[in-house]
């Protein structure tokens, strides 16, 4: 392997542990780790968070390491955020894994490959490791271009992070809008996004992600999407941040292995039937599941909140 990896992590030692044998399977030469301190509320995170530390420093392998650890408790949006324009102002290119995002062995070869041949390709901003639908056309095809994307563990070039902005100050443009409504080519996708991107925009959303989302529709950017997925997240449950509500249909999707050597895909568009397929699933279904939480929640008393 000849690609560094990014990894990003906080206070989950057990999910770290698992997440960086994967890493040390794959020995890249270079090795950024991203972490972040411990909230001064929750004195019994300073603990975790060093077990983090401590679990991703044994790197006993032929590797480069970098490390960019705060102190201080920034929260997932400065972290990240923060920890991805590092990376990308240390390396041209980089695959980024999560403390909560399993690799299976074919992630990052996957991921090298595409970096490779799509290193020059201005349409093409991002690689995804998450297959959604758990396998899309994978007895004709080894990958195909999506407008999403997921991040559950993901690569890309500096090319690309450079039309990044936290604060998506290109959104108050309406001719930025306009593109993003013709890049979804769909009403109902285009209002469910243009509905999250405005919240995140008004800082009503505490997270990074959006932020990246946008750069890349406003550009018109395609994500590369394996055939099968390729990443189990592990941080579903209650102490999660954005993964809290428990989606079995997401959260237990199948890991698969990819078959190589990869066919190359020359039909660089994206392929509408799998981002129609995979926004229903994604948002539609989560946002059901939710109004149906929520719907059952106002049925409980107020005094049962207080006891």
């Amino acid at each position: 392997m000849k690609t560094p990896v990014a990894f990003f992590g906080f206070n989950r030692p057990h999910t770290t542990e698992r997440v960086f044998a994967a890493i040390r399977e794959a020995k890249p030469p270079k090795l950024l780790l991203v972490v972040d301190g411990p909230r001064s509320d929750k004195p019994e995170e300073a603990e975790k968070c060093a077990e983090v530390r401590a679990i991703i420093e044994k790197v006993d392998w032929d590797c480069q390491v970098y490390k960019n650890y705060a102190e201080a408790n920034m929260g997932c949006k400065h972290r990240v955020a923060s920890g991805l324009d590092w990376v990308f102002n240390t390396v041209e290119e980089a695959i980024i894994v999560e403390d909560d995002c399993l690799p299976n062995r074919s992630f990052f070869q996957f991921c090298e490959e595409m970096l490779d041949l799509y290193r020059n390709e201005p349409r093409v901003m991002m690689i995804s490791g998450t297959n959604y639908l758990e396998e899309w056309k994978s007895d004709r095809q080894s990958y195909h271009f999506s407008y999403y994307g997921g991040i559950w563990g993901w690569a890309s070039w500096q090319r690309a992070w450079q039309f990044y902005d936290i604060n998506m100050q290109a959104w108050i443009n309406p001719d930025v809008k306009a593109k993003i409504k013709a890049v979804l080519a769909d009403e109902a996708q285009y209002k469910i996004r243009a509905r999250d991107l405005e919240n995140t925009f008004q800082g009503k959303v505490d997270t990074w992600d959006f932020q990246w989302s946008f750069a890349r529709l406003a550009q018109g950017g395609l994500s590369i999407v394996p055939c099968v997925n390729l990443v189990a997240n592990l941080g579903f449950g209650l102490a999660a941040t954005h993964t809290g509500t428990l989606n079995k249909e997401i959260a237990e999707m199948k890991q698969l292995d990819l078959r190589f050597p990869l066919e190359i895909n020359h039909n660089l568009m994206g392929d509408r039937e799998y981002d129609r397929l995979m926004f229903k699933k994604l948002f539609i279904s989560h946002e059901s599941l939710m109004n149906k939480v929520i719907k059952h929640l106002k049925t409980i008393p107020d005094k049962l909140w207080l006891k």
